[in-house]
């Protein structure tokens, strides 16, 4: 009669590779990439700021921050809004011995008792738009004031939620205007390369911005001076609640989400972060429209001197990017409309042809033939002016060229 072989050590050993198998496919390094995205929401963390990322499902949102709480060593207490009743955040009521003279103490879930007790850690609030309004509400103490029943989230707690569109989400709702204008809102996305490295193992690092400690003054200037010009000649900007339920549930401009883009900002020019970045954190804290007026307004008050520019035209720096360099040179034209005079005429010329050299031709066009204008008749035209009227000939009969074959079309 054959023996029968115990089979309770197979199952276990097998057990034991397949959990070898899994642990060798979940080990991944990270490396240093550019990620605007991914810059953003450390910026905003760093600042203390709520964010939300708004995205698709499976596009890594919750892989995301958890990578980020691993790399700023930062306890992750992950909770999903939609399946927690107002009263987990509200706090529990809880009757004690003299409810009249010591009234009724609301007692806060485990989850914020851990956080405060570590005093420190990243809240990640998941499925916010599954959320119902009741829930949501509740949430807004948490969000704002970061208090949950009688406990109050400690300084190092910082909150991160993510969001599916109500078009993908799963009985989703819209968040409500007063939530929504808690967060920074960022737009969540794939990158395919990032997707690819990612799977060979390999993610990008995150890592809380670099502040310059000798910019800090300048940056908290810089920010203020940003936001404050633009909301003077806007005032119509200072507070503008979108009229749609859906638009109400992003970003949009008030007094509270202006203070958040002003920090924003602040940190932004602190840590050095590009234009992208930036551009990325105001859009999502006021929105598209208010967002790229300010990024405007930055991009003005970046712009060189023109009477630094006049002074020296031969060591002047103008600006790479073709807008911001077409800009300068109109303000240094204007300068000398404002304050006309022969050496400041020709010093306007001297700096037009740097500009021809330093860059594209067809910007110095539009500055050149209103600098002529302004031409007095005892003022003799500078030699170099030659050199400058080539491009403004050549650009000219482009023009009628353009002209000439747009009239041709249009009359047939």
């Amino acid at each position: 009669m054959p023996v029968s072989t115990p089979m309770s050590a197979h199952p276990t050993s097998q057990l034991d590779v397949a959990t070898d198998l899994l642990t060798l496919l979940r080990r991944t390094t990270t490396e240093p990439r550019p990620d605007p995205q991914l810059e953003a929401l450390t910026l905003a963390v760093a600042a203390d700021l709520p964010v939300l990322l708004w995205g698709e499902p499976g596009i890594g949102k919750t892989a995301s921050l958890t990578q980020l709480a691993a790399a700023l060593d930062l306890p992750l207490t992950t909770v999903i809004a939609s399946v927690h009743e107002p009263s987990d955040f509200s706090g529990l009521p809880v009757v004690g011995d003299d409810p009249a003279g010591q009234g009724v103490p609301m007692a806060p879930p485990d989850w914020a008792v851990r956080l405060v007790k570590a005093g420190r850690g990243l809240l990640f609030l998941d499925e916010l738009s599954t959320a119902p309004p009741a829930v949501q509400a509740a949430l807004l103490r948490v969000v704002l004031e970061r208090r949950i029943g009688a406990l109050r989230l400690p300084p190092g707690v910082r909150i991160v939620a993510a969001a599916n569109p109500r078009s993908s989400a799963a009985d989703g709702w819209e968040l409500s205007a007063p939530l929504a204008n808690r967060f920074v809102h960022l737009q969540w996305a794939h990158d395919h390369e990032v997707v690819v490295r990612g799977l060979g193992g390999t993610w990008p690092r995150a890592t809380l911005p670099r502040l310059d400690p000798e910019k800090l003054p300048e940056a908290v200037e810089f920010a203020r001076r940003a936001v404050g010009g633009l909301l003077s000649g806007r005032p119509g900007l200072v507070h503008r609640l979108p009229s749609g339920e859906t638009r109400r549930g992003g970003a949009w401009p008030s007094p509270r989400s202006w203070e958040m883009t002003q920090c924003l900002v602040a940190f932004a020019v602190a840590a050095g972060s590009s234009r992208e970045v930036l551009s990325l954190l105001v859009r999502g804290t006021v929105g598209d429209g208010p967002g790229l007026e300010l990024l405007a307004c930055v991009d003005r008050m970046d712009l060189p001197d023109p009477e630094v520019l006049l002074a020296d035209p031969a060591a002047a720096e103008l600006p790479e990017r073709g807008d911001l360099r077409q800009a300068a040179l109109d303000g240094v034209v204007e300068a000398v409309r404002a304050r006309p005079d022969k050496a400041r005429w020709d010093a306007a010329w001297a700096l037009l042809i740097r500009a021809l050299e330093t860059g594209a031709p067809d910007l110095v066009v539009v500055p050149a033939s209103t600098l002529a204008s302004l031409r007095e008749e005892d003022w003799d035209v500078p030699a170099s002016i030659e050199r400058l009227a080539g491009v403004v000939s050549l650009s000219r009969r482009a023009d009628r060229a353009a002209a000439t074959a747009k009239a041709g079309v249009g009359g047939r």
